[in-house]
């Protein structure tokens, strides 16, 4: 698996500063969710555009990009600034109008089986979706083939066992048993939470998607370009390397691949 070292750009850019600023707007989600999303929009259009550039393809002008998961539309206006021709992708019609936000280009379909020809986009990406699905590696699959030969199909999901894992359901409840955090969250609320573990939140770890990531490469369908913790630091990068203390400590694993 390739290095940082390969992704100078990217790295540059995984400050401690943008770290801590990401994690303080975490609680927002679901109180204020213009002020989560608004800044995780911006946070993945300037990654995105790293990426690109340290993938050799320069800016995000003119590219085609595909979002896989789109949710309430916070990320198109993020994109058309930096010139791109974006489409999202969204299964559920209520989280598509959930903002009032307006996206011209916005088509309801599943992950598993995008409806979009072979080669359709020059970029690919999903954010925080893969752990929302039975089968992430089968969306992964089908981002791949929706990618255009030399573009970039980016993968980006909450690990079960960090501190994330759990959702809306707690820092450390998960740890005892996803089907816990869920009882617990329900007798304490009154109502079930919005990621059921079960049906709509799964055991996502670490290593199966680095073991996805290599199985591109030794199959020859990719060229795996990085696989880091997307919200840390870049001198942190390091823990994606090593085997248990990565399921605890990587919140969130980004993978990039280009197509061959």
């Amino acid at each position: 698996m390739p290095t940082a070292r390969s992704l100078p750009r990217t790295r540059r850019r995984a400050t401690l500063r943008r770290s801590l600023g990401l994690l303080r707007d975490f609680r927002y989600e679901q109180p204020d969710p213009a002020r989560f999303y608004g800044h995780l929009a911006r946070d993945t259009a300037e990654l995105l555009e790293s990426l690109n550039r340290d993938s050799g393809r320069g800016t995000l002008r003119h590219q085609n990009i595909l979002d896989v998961g789109g949710g309430p539309g916070y990320f198109a206006a993020e994109f058309e600034r930096r010139g791109a021709r974006y489409v999202s992708v969204e299964p559920d019609v209520g989280e598509m109008a959930a903002a009032g936000i307006e996206v011209a280009a916005s088509v309801r379909g599943s992950g598993l089986d995008l409806p979009f020809r072979t080669g359709a986009f020059d970029l690919v990406y999903s954010s925080n979706v893969a752990e929302h699905v039975p089968d992430p590696w089968r969306m992964g699959e089908e981002m791949l083939r929706v990618t255009a030969p030399g573009g970039l199909m980016v993968l980006s999901y909450t690990v079960w066992l960090g501190p994330f894992g759990g959702h809306e359901t707690g820092l450390w409840e998960h740890y005892v048993g996803g089907e816990y955090a869920r009882d617990r969250y329900t007798r304490r609320h009154g109502h079930p939470p919005k990621n059921v573990f079960g049906s709509s939140l799964f055991d996502v770890s670490c290593a199966a998607g680095l073991g996805w990531a290599r199985s591109l490469e030794h199959s020859g369908r990719a060229r795996v370009l990085g696989a880091f913790p997307r919200y840390h630091p870049g001198w942190a990068w390091w823990l994606t390397r090593v085997p248990g203390v990565r399921e605890l400590a990587v919140s969130n694993l980004v993978i990039v691949a280009r197509r061959v």
